[in-house]
């Protein structure tokens, strides 16, 4: 069984950061693993505090799932603190890993900063250029790009300006009102839509994160990232269309594993 490994931040109710990454992980048919960077107290609606991960002890987690079950792929979500971006990249680096998926998780859907000022130069001077994807949405292409993102030609532009300034393939999401769920890969200088109809669901408390990791466990099991990306987008698709809720605005993406159990079979 191939595995993946999710670097990324722990969100106590459940619908994003590492307990959705292991759910999307495990729901595309790959085991598991975690490091966590840090203890949220949120719920989805929004974030009550945050708890941080030593350097010490994240590298201490890094190394303990490298020297016994090496993954195939790595997904990092949440990292709060350039200290801890630059000993995952030095982990990362050190073990010579692949497959690297970041997704630059620097707002949280509800609007709490969850990315220290000091970190976003970490980001993108350490973990950008080891990124085989990054995985942007509009406010955090902006950021990166340096550039206005208001439409497909904005995309277009602000990928092309991401992936050329750190060397990796760039998956810009188009969500937040722009370009309804069309979402743009660009790889190697060429570009390609991945074109998808916006759901009217409001539970969408972990989406980002899950895709990112859907991505990540796809490359995994040795699928191209654009075959990645759009196996991802299928899963994420099919669970906001399922329209499941869990009460007060709960996220839906991961709490029915029979909808998508068939994902994991394809294996």
């Amino acid at each position: 069984m191939r595995t993946a490994l999710s670097i990324a931040g722990s969100d106590s109710c459940g619908g994003a950061g590492i307990q959705a990454d292991i759910k999307a992980m495990t729901m595309n048919g790959v085991y598991a693993m975690s490091a966590i960077t840090a203890l949220t107290a949120q719920n989805t609606t929004g974030v009550r505090g945050i708890q941080e991960s030593s350097p010490a002890f994240l590298q201490q987690q890094i190394d303990a799932v490298f020297e016994d079950i090496f993954p195939d792929a790595v997904k990092i979500g949440m990292v709060s603190s350039a200290e801890l971006i630059q000993v995952i990249a030095g982990r990362l680096r050190f073990y010579k890993a692949g497959n690297i998926v970041v997704d630059p998780v620097m707002v949280s859907t509800s609007g709490a900063r969850l990315l220290k000022t000091d970190a976003v130069s970490a980001l993108t001077c350490e973990l950008l250029p080891l990124a085989t994807l990054v995985t942007p949405n509009i406010p955090e292409a902006e950021i990166l790009a340096g550039l206005p993102v208001s439409g497909r030609d904005d995309m277009r532009k602000a990928a092309e300006q991401i992936g050329g300034t750190y060397g990796c393939a760039v998956l810009l999401k188009g969500g937040h009102s722009v370009c309804d769920a069309n979402d743009l890969l660009y790889e190697n200088g060429e570009f390609r839509w991945f074109e998808g109809k916006r759901i009217e669901n409001p539970n969408t408390h972990g989406t980002g994160c899950t895709l990112s990791s859907a991505i990540a466990a796809n490359l995994a099991k040795g699928f191209s990232l654009a075959e990645s990306v759009e196996r991802a987008k299928d899963y994420l698709s099919g669970a906001l269309a399922a329209m499941l809720d869990l009460g007060k605005g709960a996220g839906p993406i991961q709490h029915n594993f029979d909808l998508h159990s068939r994902f994991a079979h394809e294996a």
